[in-house]
């Protein structure tokens, strides 16, 4: 009852945030550079988090998010352009046809472990991006033109928000928990009858499912894509995102992506700057916070809630 609670009062809270920087745009008090920021800061807190479920919570280690970030951007961005299909569903499409891969790539590659999975999942990652590279009917390596811009604040914030609270209930629940204890001892884990199989795949497929529809709000957001916006290195951020937020930790996720695009942006005149800061912080988290900014704390599990509401019925 205690953490229903809990995620009402967040959901509540969600909503005059939301209201707040809505309003602040509508009023111009935002410009129009940092409103974008604000939208992939959104967008790149449902790929950190997707990519958290995979690495996280599972404890695999996949470097081709982007690969099906990529995926769902692309037959997004064909439905809505080509096909005039509503965006909404495009959204759905695009994360259907990414999960699906997921699937399909989740069952050989998820019976390796480690080293050997993190290469499978980034050779994976660059196939894709190769294949759409010469695929003439998308555009090729000069990318696909004329993109109807559907993406603003409110759909990536309502996407990113859905996300969250179902991620959320997956991990709390019996799949969740297969999940975890797949994390802390496979061997064991399937020992006591977990399929380790089957979870690691149902993760990886979700995560990916995820990550497309992330990729069609990305999509949507400019005119043009192209194949270079989903290189290793846009894994690699997600990656960064996941690990100093910390690892199984949803809030985690949430302050690794928004602390990673906010620096990304404020350093946008210096780009050389930016690796190198990136580079400096992840060296001394790892001296000082290996297990990241929040571990395996969530937000809305501190106690201050039940203090509040203790109180409130003590003077009842």
């Amino acid at each position: 009852m205690g953490k229903r609670r809990n995620d009402i009062i967040m959901l509540g809270f969600s909503l005059v945030l939301f209201a707040l920087l809505q309003g602040a745009i509508s009023a111009k008090l935002i410009g129009s550079f940092w409103t974008l920021n604000l939208t992939l800061i959104g967008i790149n807190i449902i790929l950190a988090v997707s990519l958290n479920l995979i690495n996280g919570y599972t404890g695999q280690f996949s470097l081709g998010h982007a690969g099906f970030m990529a995926v769902g951007a692309y037959v997004g961005v064909v439905l809505t352009t080509n096909f005039h299909v509503p965006f909404i569903i495009a959204l759905l499409a695009g994360g259907a046809a990414a999960g699906v891969l997921g699937c399909l790539i989740g069952l050989p590659t998820l019976r390796l472990r480690g080293d050997y999975l993190a290469i499978a999942t980034l050779g994976l990652g660059e196939i894709i991006r190769i294949v759409i590279m010469n695929i003439e009917y998308v555009g090729g390596a000069a990318g696909f033109k004329g993109i109807p811009h559907h993406t603003n604040f409110a759909w990536v914030f309502f996407v990113m928000l859905f996300t969250l609270f179902f991620i959320k209930n997956f991990v709390n629940s019996a799949h969740g928990r297969a999940c975890i204890a797949i994390r802390e001892n496979e061997i064991a884990a399937e020992a006591m009858g977990v399929n380790t199989t089957k979870y690691k795949v149902t993760a990886f497929t979700l995560g990916a499912a995820f990550a497309g529809v992330a990729g069609g709000l990305f999509a949507h957001c400019f005119y043009l894509i192209s194949p270079n916006s989903f290189t290793f290195m846009q894994s690699f951020n997600y990656l960064i995102m996941v690990v100093l937020g910390g690892l199984g930790s949803i809030t985690g996720s949430i302050a690794g992506a928004f602390f990673v695009t906010f620096i990304s942006a404020a350093l946008a005149n210096w780009p050389e700057f930016r690796m190198i800061i990136f580079a400096l912080m992840l060296i001394l988290l790892m001296f000082y916070r290996p297990q990241g900014l929040f571990g395996y704390i969530e937000l809305t599990n501190f106690k201050i809630f039940d203090k509040i509401f203790r109180r409130k019925e003590a003077r009842q």
